[in-house]
């Protein structure tokens, strides 16, 4: 018989209430948040942070499979740049192919927290992502894929990874594996997950404790907290810190229980099991060499598509004073155009809602995901030959000022993308406007958005970012 010690797991409403409390302490003395921006340029000039391009025969440890031309990496671990033939809704026919990332293992996204002077905290690393388009951001205690905690690159240890992998050594707030961005990785997951302990840690100069208040200040600026912080983040629970009717539209709808909601849970999970079973999603991966049957051009030193559009592969060269590995070479994919990530805001029945779409993309695990109002590339949808404009795209760029509640760029996955941004906004719909909304669209509140986050699928990484930052509206 196996005898294991059990996990310990924080009451999710209690643990609402203590979240609620630390965003309303905006500020600390051990670090202000003003000095954050600093502490991270500091890291970054003391550091050695070096990205260069480099052609594909300059990869150190990747090939080029001569069977199926498929790129990747000596030890057959890490990941791999794959062909995909995708059939799907929306598309020609006889479907589309495109390059992808398959990385099968399911690497680990990690926070500590713990109370300090009766408030929760959350220990932040200043990390440097090869593919950040500032170098440095502040990132999760622990970022690490299977490959990394296994020592497959040789490398140091990963301080702090104990914490999250010795069953009982910390309390459980947050563990539930989420998808990555799924028009580049092919069914990708990581285990997001934030511990809490009660020992006093001497985490070193590459770390600070933050309030969740700092944090959503930080979150107000470009480029500052990295995707998997926000992706972890959002995955805390809200509902039950607040009892009774707490005046503000916004606050209710992520905390009070009993907030009125347009559409129930058991009506929720109805509508998007039914996308999911009536949308046609068919995934084949095919040799590399396949996609150029769809306009992929490959070259020495990129693979892109000869329109122009969509995004790139590239082979970069790092070096990295604070890695756990000081040097290596690796693919990245590029980005052509930024995107915009809108989340469309209403006040229904004195709540707060938002309107979300069940979005499939190419690489979904199940078919479909809960995605923002609007999931574009507002480029691919002007000029001559471009496609038409989605649902809610005018409605979102006309938008004044006034109405617009939240606005900044934010980066994504430094680990694979090179210089990926989006812009993150949330905004409200003017009076009048329509609840009767297309039939894979639907309004929900935030404590219903923050529920389903704890489950996996349920919602996409850009909707997990604005999630999070949608508490800096309160």
């Amino acid at each position: 018989m196996l005898v294991d010690t059990p996990a310990r797991t924080a009451d999710r409403a209690q643990t609402a209430r203590r979240l609620l409390a630390s965003a309303r302490v905006t500020d600390g003395p051990d670090m202000p948040v003003d000095r954050v921006p600093g502490w991270l340029a500091e890291h970054a000039r003391r550091g050695r942070f070096e990205v260069t391009p480099i052609p594909f025969e300059g990869l150190r440890g990747w090939y080029f499979d001569q069977g199926n031309g498929n790129l990747r990496h000596d030890s057959g671990r890490f990941f791999a740049v794959e062909g995909l033939h995708v059939l799907a809704d929306g598309l020609p026919a006889r479907g589309w192919k495109q390059p992808i990332i398959v990385q099968p293992e399911v690497g680990l996204l990690g926070i500590v927290a713990r109370e300090i002077d009766g408030v929760l905290h959350f220990l932040m690393q200043a990390k440097m992502e090869p593919g950040n388009i500032n170098m440095l951001q502040l990132s999760p205690t622990v970022q690490a894929t299977r490959s990394n905690f296994t020592g497959v690159h040789n490398g140091r240890g990963i301080p702090f990874l104990d914490l999250f992998m010795e069953r009982g050594r910390a309390r459980v707030l947050v563990d539930v594996l989420q998808s990555e961005q799924a028009d580049w990785f092919l069914a990708k997951r990581n285990r997001n997950m934030i511990v809490e302990i009660d020992e006093d840690l001497r985490p070193g100069p590459d770390f600070c404790w933050l309030t969740f208040g700092q944090i959503l200040r930080l979150l107000r600026l470009d480029n500052v907290v990295n995707m998997d912080a926000r992706s972890i983040l959002a995955c805390l629970p809200t509902a039950g810190a607040v009892a009774g009717d707490p005046g503000d539209p916004v606050l209710r709808s992520f905390h009070d229980p009993a907030a009125p909601a347009l559409g129930t849970m058991a009506e929720i999970h109805s509508w998007l099991t039914g996308v999911r079973a009536l949308r046609e999603l068919v995934q084949c991966r095919v040799p590399l060499g396949e996609v150029a049957e769809d306009g992929w051009v490959f070259g020495d030193r990129e693979i892109g598509h000869d329109s122009g559009r969509r995004f790139k592969v590239i082979g970069a060269d790092i070096s990295a004073s604070n890695r756990e590995v000081a040097a290596w070479s690796q693919p990245l994919i590029q980005p052509q155009v930024p995107g915009l990530m809108a989340l469309l805001v209403k006040r229904i029945n004195g709540t707060l809602h938002a309107l979300v779409q069940a979005r499939v993309d190419v690489g979904h695990l199940n078919v479909a995901e809960l995605a923002p109002t609007v999931h574009c590339r507002p480029a691919d949808h002007t000029g001559p030959g471009t496609e038409p404009y989605p649902p809610f795209l005018a409605d979102v760029l006309g938008t004044p000022d006034g109405l617009i509640h939240y606005d900044a760029v934010q980066s994504e996955e430094g680990g694979r993308f090179y210089h990926a941004v989006n812009r993150y906004t949330i905004v409200e719909a003017p009076d009048g406007f329509d609840e009767d909304v297309p039939e894979d669209y639907a309004w929900l509140t935030f404590a219903q958005l923050t529920e389903l986050l704890a489950h996996s699928h349920y919602l996409n990484v850009e909707l997990r970012t604005l999630v999070v930052c949608a508490h800096t509206l309160y």
